[in-house]
């Protein structure tokens, strides 16, 4: 891994957080739903901020 700045820490700290509760109220809205394709919809993009929040996590040396 290369070295990051504060800064870079910062940054990345707070994509985090933004993908995880990205993906939570994409869940949430997948259960809340009632049109099958939307609710579908909603579980590709609750997978995809998942996939992203796990990458950035791994690069920080998170364990995933």
């Amino acid at each position: 891994m290369t070295n990051l700045t504060a800064k870079d820490l910062d940054v990345l700290t707070h994509v985090l957080t933004g993908e995880e509760m990205a993906c939570k109220k994409a869940r949430i809205y997948a259960n809340t739903l009632t049109d099958a394709a939307l609710a579908e919809t909603m579980n590709e993009i609750a997978m995809q901020h998942e996939q992203r929040f796990e990458a950035l996590f791994k690069l920080l040396g998170g364990k995933g």
